[in-house]
């Protein structure tokens, strides 16, 4: 097909929309190892987590043999409210670079919560009414998840308890605002509102926090207030399945127009929208119908694929959650107060993490400066204010793009662009006033962290 019957922008019309989600775990032959319960170091059942997480995603959470789960009808009416999302041709890049390959970006910022997290959001807050709880919990760092839940609990009537990380509860005022004004609770993590976040303020003393600490605080809550349940934005099975739904529109709007991606890319910080983006793509590399480079793009400040360790960990700093095995910094890693918020926790989803172990992607980590250069280029060329998060995987599609340059190779490169960057402006005007700073840990500052790692044979 000629490049000038592919349009700018493919759009699917609402028919389209997947009506099943799609589990990778079903096609990997080495399947993630199961979560442990962290005072017996047995595989977590789904009597063990029934108290933290709703029924029915439990049932998904341990499910590793259906490829295909049904999307409730319900979920499905509220996906057509900002549902397909459109595939846009990065004509433009392309042309500015004078690159001869193809590039192409899935953009999920076309909701009012500015994100991809809404997909799960909406299928977790569902799930949470039908068994009839009065509210949710959790945690976020850069408030994307929490805008997303706090609109998704506003829509089914239930109450919304958000601990948000300190550093971006004071970076992101606005993105706070909009939680508040869809009803939600916010509270800065760590805080003095739980025994574990007064715990974690006596240890580290004037700390910025961490998706950890912020983990655990809300964990404490819904375990210990009756008819509420924990949920979480990325890193757990059932984010992965509620994210494929950006895999799959992809796929089937590549597919009517005969395209197919030599290079995936997506950032990476606990694996939510990596994991959706790729999922039906990787399922072909699983079945070996296909091959495909994947490629996990995460911060040089918070480096868990490309200088962590594959080994069980703790998903929360305060040592109240299951443990997993993941590609892990420690559960006491404290990383530097970056920009790109989203992407600061500690581990990496046990399914994208062994998928990694097992060669079927790679990852690569590039510091800040670096990531708002990227960004800078991209709103100026394509129109699109992209978030710190996704501006990760434009700086590592860039690069692609420039080595086909070098090299003459017309690959097609894909990749996610997860949000837009709105209410990262205190972000954009540090790189601006070149008062923007890199930072990445020490060997020494992670082998202290290492040292903490719990003892599983």
């Amino acid at each position: 097909m000629s490049e000038k019957t592919i349009p700018y922008k493919i759009y699917l019309n609402e028919q389209e929309i997947p009506k099943q989600w799609y589990n990778m775990r079903a096609d990997m032959k080495n399947k993630p190892a199961p979560l442990l319960n962290p005072g017996t170091l047995q595989p977590m059942t789904f009597e063990d987590l029934r108290p933290v997480f709703c029924d029915e995603l439990v049932k998904q959470e341990l499910d590793e043999t259906n490829a295909f789960i049904d999307i409730p009808e319900e979920i499905q009416d509220f996906y057509k409210m900002y549902r397909p999302s459109p595939l846009i041709r990065a004509y433009c890049l392309e042309k500015k670079l004078q690159t001869p390959a193809h590039i192409y970006y899935k953009f999920e910022g076309n909701n009012t919560s500015g994100s991809h997290k809404l997909n799960s959001a909406i299928a977790q807050a569902y799930y949470a009414k039908k068994q009839g709880l009065k509210g949710v919990t959790t945690e976020t760092g850069a408030g994307q998840w929490g805008t997303a839940l706090s609109m998704a609990c506003s829509y089914f009537d239930l109450d919304c308890k958000v601990y948000m990380v300190k550093v971006s509860y004071e970076q992101k005022p606005f993105r706070r605002e909009v939680m508040r004004t869809y009803g939600a609770e916010v509270t800065p993590s760590p805080s003095e509102t739980t025994n574990v976040g007064r715990k974690i303020l006596e240890k580290y003393p004037g700390t910025n926090g961490s998706l950890g600490c912020a983990i655990s605080e809300a964990v404490e809550v819904a375990t210990s207030h009756e008819g509420y349940r924990y949920v979480l934005g990325s890193v757990l099975n059932q984010v992965l399945l509620h994210q494929s739904v950006i895999g799959l529109e992809t796929k089937t709007a590549m597919d009517k127009y005969g395209i197919t991606p030599d290079i995936i890319i997506g950032c990476a910080g606990g694996g939510s929208n990596l994991g959706g983006l790729i999922s039906p793509f990787m399922g072909e590399k699983l079945r070996g119908e296909k091959n495909y480079d994947f490629i996990a793009v995460e911060p040089a400040s918070c480096p868990s694929f490309t200088r962590g360790k594959f080994a069980y960990d703790f998903c929360d700093t305060g040592m109240v959650c299951p443990l997993a095995k993941m590609y892990t910094l420690g559960s006491g890693f404290m990383p530097s107060p970056n920009h790109a918020g989203g992407l600061r926790f500690h581990g990496m989803s046990s399914t994208l993490s062994q998928l990694y172990h097992d060669g079927y992607m790679r990852a690569v980590s590039v510091e800040q400066t670096d990531v708002f250069e990227a960004a800078q280029q991209f709103a100026r060329i394509e129109g699109i204010l992209p978030a710190p998060e996704s501006s990760h995987a434009i700086r590592v599609a860039i690069d692609e793009a420039l080595k086909c340059k070098e090299t003459g190779e017309q690959k097609t490169i894909l990749f996610g662009l997860t949000g837009t960057g709105y209410f990262d402006m205190y972000a954009y005007q540090k790189y601006n006033d070149g008062l923007m700073t890199d930072y990445i840990p020490s060997d020494e500052e992670l082998e202290k962290s290492f040292a903490s790692l719990p003892k599983v044979d």
